[in-house]
């Protein structure tokens, strides 16, 4: 009887740590494809527009460092629920035409999602220390699925339902309701274990670890790499005579086939003692799958294989950067204070690196000197992450650290 409540348990808060997780990206890329009729309908110039998807990202590096400290005063739980409602209340109010709404509300969604980023994967490493790997893996594929879904619906609820850009953008606080919904029942948890989480020391030297900062920067990287694919992606392939209608499509097919890699890096990183071999496998396949476009070359097939090769890279890299937060840490509460520092400097690089890159295109006229970089980055990113990848946690080095 008490197996049966305890699988019950369990699996509702499965269910309720997916429907949270299917929230933490679709107010987000549910924006690209809607932002000409924003732009026209607001009156607004392409560089204002643009900081729609940048401002979240902003909100994510600042709101970072201070998750932990909403985790620890209101329960890591409850400040769940607190990160779904301010998204919400973000979500309807963005679309009024307003441009001081519509910003607020974008900063309303990256200050809700930016709570959640940080405290899942602390909860993950209190509620399942065995089994961080599949947990992290079912929560980094429901992020990405509900991320194409984002960018996917938004024309077809806005166009061929007739429902404007406005209702678009609204579509998805019917999701947060619903999270809201599947998460309440963890508000029930066993107090005593709540009590000892936050009972832990928080005062931490995780800024002088080695080893945090390996884990940071590895994070840092692959969303720079990230975003500033996603960003210029079309007019890379575009200068390469490439038509936009079929390269937005590649950055679509990217995403998409990058979700068996979300899933199966967590997991495979869980089984093993270390995760080098997969960091390695990661920078091969970022190394030349960006490589690949600095061939000046019309060819469907290695365009093609460069975006699989991406892909899978950007699939496998967010998912094990999440892993190493909870590999790397003794505990829930070392873990979210790892999870601030690591998520405020990785979306704070993935704000500024779209606006680099495309700066280095307006300055060489060429998007190869652009392409090395990211190359570059790419290297330096499989080495953070070899360190990153040691079989050790970062109190090792300083004991000051341990709780």
């Amino acid at each position: 009887m008490r197996n049966n409540k305890k699988l019950l348990k369990k699996s509702i808060f499965v269910i309720g740590l997916v429907f949270v997780a299917l929230n933490l990206r679709p107010a987000i890329t549910s924006v690209g494809p809607l932002i000409q009729d924003i732009r026209n309908d607001l009156g607004i110039s392409n560089g204002v527009a643009g900081l729609l998807t940048t401002v979240p990202l902003l909100a994510f590096a600042i709101l970072s460092l201070f998750a932990p400290r909403i985790g620890r005063k209101f329960g890591n739980e409850a400040a769940i629920i607190l990160g779904l409602f301010l998204l919400g209340i973000g979500i309807v109010v963005r679309p009024f035409e307003s441009v001081t709404l519509l910003f607020l509300g974008t900063i309303l969604i990256g200050v809700g999602i930016a709570i959640v980023n940080v405290l899942l994967p602390g909860i993950i490493k209190g509620k399942f220390p065995a089994k961080i790997g599949l947990m992290t893996g079912v929560y980094t594929l429901s992020m990405g699925l509900a991320a194409s879904l984002g960018s996917g619906l938004s024309i077809p609820i806005s166009q061929q339902m007739q429902l404007g850009w406005e209702n678009a953008l609204r579509f998805w606080v019917f999701l947060v309701m619903l999270a809201i919904v599947a998460w309440l029942p963890q508000l029930k948890k066993d107090t005593s274990v709540a009590k000892k989480v936050r009972s832990l020391p928080t005062k931490s030297s995780l800024w002088k670890s080695k080893l945090a900062w390996q884990v940071t920067l590895f994070m840092g990287i692959q969303s720079f790499l990230f975003y500033c694919m996603i960003s210029w992606l079309p007019e890379i392939l575009a200068s390469r005579g490439m038509d936009l209608a079929t390269a937005g499509w590649l950055v679509g097919f990217m995403q998409f086939i990058g979700l068996p890699a979300t899933f199966i890096a967590p997991v495979l990183a869980d089984r093993l003692s270390d995760q080098k071999k997969i960091v390695k496998a990661i920078g091969f396949l970022s190394v030349i799958g960006i490589g690949l476009l600095l061939l000046d070359v019309q060819s469907i097939l290695l365009v093609g294989l460069s975006v699989v090769m991406m892909g899978t890279a950007f699939g496998a890299s967010i998912s094990l950067a999440l892993t190493f937060i909870s590999l790397r840490t003794r505990n829930a509460e070392q873990a979210a204070n790892l999870s601030g520092m690591a998520q405020s400097v990785g979306y704070l690089l993935a704000a500024c690196g779209p606006f680099m890159i495309g700066f280095l295109y307006d300055w060489y006229a060429s998007w190869s000197f652009s392409l090395i970089v990211l190359v570059g980055l790419s290297i330096v990113m499989m080495i953070a992450g070899v360190g990153a990848g040691q079989a050790k946690y970062v109190d090792d080095e300083n004991k000051s650290l341990m709780p």
